[in-house]
């Protein structure tokens, strides 16, 4: 039997766990409880009342039974009453019990309240303890609404004990979370910033978890504590241990209230200049500090070290405004890239992925690339690999875009399933975007199809058709090589898809080739299509019948096709009505009507990439995928369609004006520099330098601005990201425009500066004052309220 000692022991405790430990089987236990539930719900029902003692005892053994998993229906009453004693070790146990066993919804709550109540007001810093302890622990919306208001006053009250500050800061936090709407926003607000200041480091960091936690909801209430945070820190990284040393933790000073700190920093942007100043030097202290040696080989030392650092790269990146901590930050990540810690290495991954997207780092972060590469090639823990393909993606701009996709699909043969589909969405996307030649591009997705083609979604077959549809010039070499992948012994079912579509609309040509003549192509299609599913026979079916209108040299023998009972009396319902129309328009459609018919398919019209949609969507908001949008990479094509233009000094160096993305010809603005690009802001790659000095017409809007002939209004651009109309109304030979500019994303526009370009002829006879209107509500030129 374990020792009891003589002061708080309870012997009869200590030999019911001793009986239990020392039971042989499941049944043998269940016997012994049963018995001791026997035994205590008598004490409780009967004549003679129980002393503190004893009923401290049997609720104890209670609590420990429910621990061992038994159900309890009694006891509840005699714990409650334990919250009336005065003495430490029964209200202890009495409040443990209600935090485990008592239900939010029970109906002793009410009874519960007014004991904790009773213990706030009576100003024992030990009772108080507990009582804030039972509210965090419950956090019932019931404990919210009668403490919520009486908490915050204990706080900032200045004769609390720094212990019940600590309790009522935490306490304070795990209400507002489970309860936002039942803590009042008041004076104590800006009373509880101050408590950055306190002597107490332990009130300090539990103050600072509540505040962080406010101003994420809050900001306004709490943009003091941005200084108060900023000289805290600095007297944090500038102290020694041992001026902390009760806080130090294997030689790192306060490294839990340090991160804190740098969490609630990272809730605000950048501060003022003398604040930013210390700031930095802070930063670039604990940079510092990463490169000393260790003080210790405790892998406590690192872990505590390291927590400090990454908090601190993640402010770095937040701001997004110092380029040499930027660059120094990515450099410190670098040198975790190759470190024996799978942890660090992660973390370090993952923090250059946000890295990539600022314009100040993005060339530091790509010089890692062959570490990044040999990563994926070497690392054996799949969350790091994972890792490891989204740096590629993030880092990927129009210099490396085909060792990096070309990198990708060598790992794609091997990689883990679970990963398989993201990547192949990566892949689509990067080659679409940064193709500079759209062979290649044509070239990387039917190697994609066929090295993973059960993870090609539909969106990336489509989108490779829209692109060579929409592409005159790619047409031809698409045919062609869909036609020589199509040969292998083994084809996946969304290369025969690609395949059936293209040579459909293009097979003709390459058909003047006797090696893929028409009945070569027709032959070769047919092969496959006894594999295949329903939706792609189908498909297949209508290629046959625009081979009828390509190639009339094969009509006859695509009709006996249709004509056979497998077709016609096929037991797929779409199966069989293709075959019967397809059929009967062969045979009686004349050829002009067959031609107009089966005419090609016409351009695609231009829209948000449906592929990093998917991608988007998959990754949830907030990661790589949405900051990608805002690389600095100048010449990304928005639309994934638009011609790709090689990349030269005299190119980047012409600024494109926004109204060049109507491609109305008017001259571009020359010797200009291009408007200042926001860190926060999605439309960097609109407003961006463009490769050729005229911007070509952007996808129709051709046909949008052809729609103005007819009337006055109406959408004259749109993609993703901006959609811009047009109001016009004419008054003999007055005419009146208003161009409005719509914000499609949930970012706030920075930097938006319209420009209209006009002829000098047409300049003069032009007056300009409230002819471009904000959508947000003011006049770009003369500075005036739009009503």
């Amino acid at each position: 039997m374990p020792a009891v000692s003589k002061g708080d022991g309870m012997r009869g405790l200590a030999v019911f766990i001793s009986d239990i430990r020392n039971c042989k089987s499941k049944e043998a236990e269940i016997k012994r409880i049963n018995k001791e539930l026997a035994n205590i719900r008598s004490k409780f029902k009967g004549d003679k009342a129980l002393d503190g003692y004893s009923k401290k005892k049997y609720v104890c053994k209670l609590l420990f039974i429910f621990l061992l998993g038994h159900d309890i229906d009694f006891g509840h009453m005699e714990a409650v009453n334990l919250l009336s004693s005065n003495r430490y070790t029964e209200k202890q146990i009495g409040y443990l019990f209600i935090s485990v066993l008592v239900n939010s919804n029970s109906e002793l709550i009410r009874l519960i309240n007014n004991a904790i109540k009773n213990d706030l007001a009576s100003r024992n810093p030990t009772f108080m303890g507990l009582a804030l302890h039972c509210i965090a622990n419950v956090g019932s919306r019931e404990m919210a609404e009668a403490f919520a208001g009486e908490i915050p006053k204990i706080l900032v009250a200045g004769d609390t004990m720094d212990s019940v500050k600590q309790s009522a800061a935490l306490c304070l936090l795990r209400l507002y979370r489970t309860s936002p709407d039942l803590v009042p926003m008041g004076d104590w607000t800006s009373r509880v910033v101050h408590l950055l200041n306190d002597q107490h480091l332990g009130v300090v960091t539990a103050a600072t978890s509540l505040i962080t936690t406010l101003a994420q909801k809050n900001p306004e209430e709490f943009k003091t504590s941005v200084s108060l945070a900023v000289s805290r820190l600095s007297r944090i990284v500038t102290s020694a241990s041992t001026d902390l040393q009760d806080y130090t933790y294997y030689f790192v000073p306060a490294p839990w209230l340090s991160v804190k700190l740098l969490r609630l920093l990272q809730c605000y942007p950048p501060p003022d200049p003398a604040v930013r100043g210390r700031l930095t030097e802070c930063l670039e202290t604990i940079l510092n500090k990463a490169q000393e040696p260790p003080k210790s080989k405790k892998v406590q030392h690192s872990n505590a070290k390291n927590a400090v650092l990454f908090e601190a790269i993640s402010l770095i990146i937040h701001h997004d405004s110092e380029p040499n901590l930027l660059v120094r930050a990515c450099n410190q990540l670098g040198q975790f890239l190759q470190h024996r810690e799978t942890n660090l290495r992660y973390l370090a991954l993952e923090s250059m992925c946000t890295l990539a997207s600022s314009e100040f780092s993005h060339e530091a972060v790509k010089t890692h690339i062959e570490t990044v590469i040999n990563a994926l090639k070497t690392e054996r823990d799949v969350s790091v690999r994972q890792r490891a393909v989204d740096l590629l993606y993030a880092m990927c701009d129009r210099s490396n875009a085909q060792q990096i996709v070309a990198e990708m699909l060598n790992y794609l043969e091997t990689a883990d399933y679970s990963i398989r589909e993201e990547i192949v969405l990566k892949v689509a996307i990067l080659a679409e975007k940064y193709a500079v030649d759209y062979t290649w591009y044509v070239d990387t997705i039917l190697n994609l199809i066929r090295i993973a083609g059960d993870y090609v979604s539909e969106e990336v077959w489509y989108r490779v058709i829209q692109i060579v549809i929409n592409r005159d010039d790619v047409q031809g070499y698409a045919a062609k090589t869909v036609f020589e992948a199509l040969q292998a012994p083994a084809c996946h079912e969304n290369l025969v898809k690609v395949g059936g579509y293209i040579l459909g609309e293009f097979g003709n040509l390459i058909a003047g080739d006797p090696r893929s003549s028409p009945l070569i192509q027709f032959n070769l299609l047919h092969s496959k299509f006894h594999l295949c599913s329903v939706p792609t026979r189908a498909l297949l079916l209508s290629t046959y019948i625009k081979f009828v209108n390509l190639f009339p040299e094969i009509k006859t023998t695509i009709q006996d096709v249709l004509r056979s009972d497998s077709q016609l009396k096929n037991a797929d319902v779409e199966l069989q009505q293709r075959a019967v129309e397809y059929l009967r328009l062969s045979t009686i459609a004349s050829t002009d009507i067959l031609a107009t018919v089966l005419e090609e398919m016409p351009p695609f019209p231009e829209r948000e990439s449906s592929i990093l949609a998917k991608l988007k969507k998959k990754k949830g908001p907030g990661t790589v995928t949405d900051l990608e949008e805002i690389k600095k990479e100048r010449s990304s094509d928005m639309n994934g369609s638009a011609e790709p233009a090689s990349v030269n000094a005299s190119a980047v160096s012409t600024p494109s004006p926004s109204a060049d993305l109507l491609g109305l010809g008017a001259a571009p603005l020359t010797n200009s520099a291009p408007p200042p690009a926001s860190s926060g802001s999605l439309l960097v790659d609109v407003f961006s330098d463009s490769a050729s000095a005229v911007a070509p017409l952007a996808p129709g809007s051709d046909d949008n601005f052809a729609r103005f002939v007819c009337k006055n209004n109406g959408v004259l651009f749109e993609n993703q990201l901006l959609q811009i109309g047009l109001k016009s109304e004419f008054r003999q030979n007055l005419g009146r425009m208003f161009i409005f500019y719509g914000n499609k994303t949930s970012t706030q526009f920075l930097n938006f500066t319209p420009t209209v370009i006009c002829s000098d002829d047409l300049q003069s006879n032009i007056l300009k004052c409230n002819s471009i209107c904000l959508f947000f509500g003011f006049c770009a030129l003369c500075s005036t309220k739009v009503q």
